[in-house]
């Protein structure tokens, strides 16, 4: 029979892999020899080991230790006298030997995948002497290996892309599955991929594990993602191979296969004319089922009558065309407008050029609702002109509004008084006249700038406003006057001709041509003979001296009229006193004092003498001062103990309290505690020079018995305090009101009252009331000698 290529290979590695197995476990298939092993003491031998590379099957699951193989040496004559002895790699604890035989056992189950091969060190002794009979020898044990690995994908699970309407065969993602067994033993290894899951879209190559589209025109708008389970195998995909999977995401891109759609083939909305410029009007979207970069579009207005009005712009959000207004819309100008739109891709692929145009156009209709709007002047601003001299009701101008509505109501005009506070003005409501209220005076005011309102008569919420500058023309109504307040001086010895002061002069008044002044003195100035005015033409003058030398002795002021004159039309002049003081004057002419009572002081007491005099003046009064105020201070009565019971005196004397009945005011509970023992107390208010005797305690009887004796205690205790001031305080004890047996002392009723009342128990009360019984008794026993 033939054999192909393939068959004859695998049965050449079985044959060799039987042939080595056999050889390995038997020793006697093969011997190793050397040359004669010596010993000390003795003639050297010929020795010889037997042992082969031993093979260990990985995974063995079986209760007794697996056999590996077996050590022999030539020396051993099978009579017990010699001993092997393992070392190394697992030695004991996982290799054993049988130090009689030589055969050696694997104690634990053993993973190829953990360890590949063990090196080991066998030795054979002389069992009497313990003295090696061969010399060491390394040797190795190798796993075999099984397929107990199945295929792992390290890198899953699996994220990929791949373009929408791909063609078939592209490639996506390669997935790698690792498998942990010998790769140059048998077909344990040898892994092949399959697709479970993702057909017919998908296909993956089975050695390579590379992902590829298995069908044409996928397109993301119907679905995006896919999920794929891809298998792999080893022993080459045969049964009884072990296998692992993994899942591959596989989303579709996408790509600009859709143009963009208006979902209507026309559009309408209505507009208030009102609507001010850049206000949005509408928003329109074309329709496109691409995402990002292929769903960008621009819109823009091909065609229509509104393209001057209106512009469109895109909101790179949401790809809507937004249309705003450019210019003001006007009802009664135009009522609608109509603008052809275009939306299309900016980004487009040649690609899918054949799927038709990658644009779209609409209709836009805009209607122009009419709105009341509020009338409007025929001019943004209007300039007047108006004399300062003009008299209350010229006319100055007119101004003029109408209704830009089709109603074209009437309008009535008013002036906004927060803009002509003064009421310098009027109007008239129905014409627009502008005419004064007031007189005028430029120079408060050169221009007047006024709102004019106007409402229309039907709906006197609809208010336009007008602007009026009106400009006030000037007239010469103003004299001129000097420039500066002057202070002039001079010198006692000032010689004829001398210049002391140069003067010019102002004029709230406005003349087109400049100002000119004149200056001249007045009529009864003219002749004086200390000074003279000179004009110099030029809107100055100079005043000069006409004689020598001035004495503050006989005249320390002089006063001069200048008569000052404009040249307006007409002409205004005013008189202007110029004042001139005599002043003391040193070598180079400057003023050292202007004061005439200097030469009143007696000769020889100099300004500085006289402040020294002044300063000890001032200091006596201060010393005096402070002796009268510390002498005062010491009369002064005794500052009163801070300590003492503020209760003992009336500090509001508008309160006479409630009565018994109001317990407000004053702490009842003192007086009324029956067991209270009251020691003797001295008066706060004074140094205190006689002590009392203390009181008795009170007896538990009557309220209204303990409150009275209380009550005249203090009395008489106060009546004989030689330490009272003469501004003895009134006692308070908080019991004085109505239903009270002593009433009340005030006499604030007493003007009031019509009853008489009667005072003569005062005189029963002591010295300390005699005054008020000899203001208010009438019997003469109440008099005190």
């Amino acid at each position: 029979m033939k054999l192909g290529k393939v068959e004859f290979c695998h049965f050449l590695q079985i044959l060799a892999l039987f042939l080595c197995l056999s050889g390995m476990n038997q020793a006697e298939l093969s011997r190793s020899r050397s040359k004669p092993y010596f010993q000390s003491g003795r003639t050297r031998t010929k020795r010889s080991w037997v042992w082969n590379q031993f093979f260990v099957l990985e995974e063995y699951m079986g209760t007794d230790p697996l056999y590996v193989g077996k050590l022999h040496s030539d020396v051993d004559k099978g009579d017990g006298s010699i001993k092997y002895i393992l070392s190394g790699e697992g030695a004991s604890s996982i290799f054993i030997i049988d130090e009689n035989t030589g055969d050696i056992h694997a104690t634990k189950r053993l993973d190829r995948e953990e360890q590949a091969y063990y090196t080991l060190r066998a030795q054979a002794l002389d069992r009497l002497t313990n003295k090696p009979v061969e010399p060491e020898s390394e040797f190795v044990i190798k796993i075999q290996d099984i397929n107990d690995n199945e295929p792992k994908f390290l890198d899953g699970p699996y994220t990929a892309g791949v373009p929408e309407m791909s063609p078939v065969g592209t490639s996506v993602v390669q997935v790698t599955a690792t498998d942990a067994d010998d790769p140059t033993y048998g077909n344990s290894a040898r892994v092949v991929y399959s697709i479970l899951q993702g057909q017919p879209y998908f296909s993956v190559e089975p050695k390579t594990g590379v992902i590829k589209t298995a069908l044409p025109n996928m397109d993301r708008e119907a679905k995006d993602q896919y999920l794929l389970v891809i298998q792999a195998k080893d022993m080459v995909g045969q049964n009884g191979g072990l296998s692992g999977t993994t899942s591959v995401t596989v989303t579709l891109t996408d790509v600009n296969d859709n143009p963009p759609r208006f979902p209507r083939r026309s559009y309408q909305y209505n507009v208030p004319e009102s609507l001010p410029v850049s206000s949005v009007v509408a928003r329109i979207k074309a329709a496109d089922a691409d995402v990002g970069p292929n769903a960008v579009m621009e819109y823009k207005i091909v065609d229509g009558d509104g393209l001057g009005v209106f512009k469109i712009s895109v909101d790179k959000d949401t790809q809507e065309g937004i249309i705003t207004i450019q210019k003001e819309l006007d009802f009664e100008t135009k009522t609608s407008y109509t603008l052809r739109i275009e939306a299309a891709n900016i980004h487009v692929d040649p690609r899918f050029l054949s799927l038709g145009p990658f644009s779209d156009m609409t209709t836009v209709k805009i209607i122009i609702e009419d709105v009341d709007e509020p009338p409007v002047f025929t001019s943004r601003l209007y300039s007047m002109v108006v004399s300062e001299a003009a008299k209350v009701g010229t006319i100055i101008g007119t101004v003029a509004a109408h209704d830009p509505d089709a109603s074209n109501s009437p309008v009535r005009y008013s002036i906004d008084r927060n803009t002509d506070l003064e009421r310098y003005f009027n109007i008239d409501a129905n014409s627009g006249v502008i005419t004064t209220a007031k007189a005028l005076d430029r120079e408060t005011n050169a221009v007047h700038n006024i709102t004019v309102l106007a409402m229309e008569s039907q709906n006197p919420a609809q208010i336009g406003r007008g602007y009026v500058a009106i400009a006030i023309l000037d007239i010469n109504d103003n004299a001129p006057e000097f420039a500066m307040e002057y202070e002039t001086t001079v010198c006692e010895n000032a010689q004829p001709g001398q210049v002391i002061q140069k003067i010019s002069a102002i004029d709230k008044d406005d003349p087109p041509n400049g100002h000119q002044f004149y200056f001249s003195l007045t009529a009864e100035a003219a002749n004086n003979h200390n000074f003279t005015l000179q004009d110099n033409k030029d809107n100055t003058a100079t005043v000069l001296t006409r004689r020598n030398g001035f004495r503050r002795q006989e005249q320390s002021v002089f006063y001069l009229p200048i008569f000052i004159v404009d040249s307006g039309s007409p002409s205004l002049s005013s008189t202007n006193t110029l004042t001139i003081r005599v002043c003391d004057c040193d070598a180079d002419g400057i003023a050292q004092t202007c004061n005439a009572e200097a030469y009143i002081l007696p000769a020889g007491l100099s300004t500085g003498a006289l402040i020294a005099i002044l300063a000890c003046v001032l200091t006596l009064l201060v010393l005096v001062l402070l002796i009268v105020t510390m002498r005062r201070r010491k009369k002064e009565p005794l500052i009163f103990d801070e300590e003492r019971d503020i209760r003992e005196n009336i500090v509001r004397y508008d309160d006479e309290g409630g009565g018994e009945e109001d317990t407000e005011a004053f702490d009842m509970a003192a007086l009324r505690n029956l067991n209270i023992i009251r020691d003797t107390k001295t008066r706060r208010d004074v140094t205190p020079e006689i002590q009392f005797l203390s009181r008795p305690t009170f007896k538990s009887i009557p309220d209204n018995v303990i409150f009275r004796e209380f009550i005249w205690e203090r009395l008489k205790e106060a009546d004989v305090d030689p330490c009272a001031p003469p501004y003895d305080s009134l006692q308070t004890y908080a019991f004085e009101g109505n239903g009270s047996v002593a009433e009340s002392l005030s006499s604030l009723d007493s003007i009031s009252s019509n009853s008489d009342q009667n005072y003569d128990y005062l005189s029963d009360w002591g010295p300390r009331f005699k005054r008020l019984a000899d203001m208010y008794g009438t019997g003469p026993d109440c008099l005190y000698s």
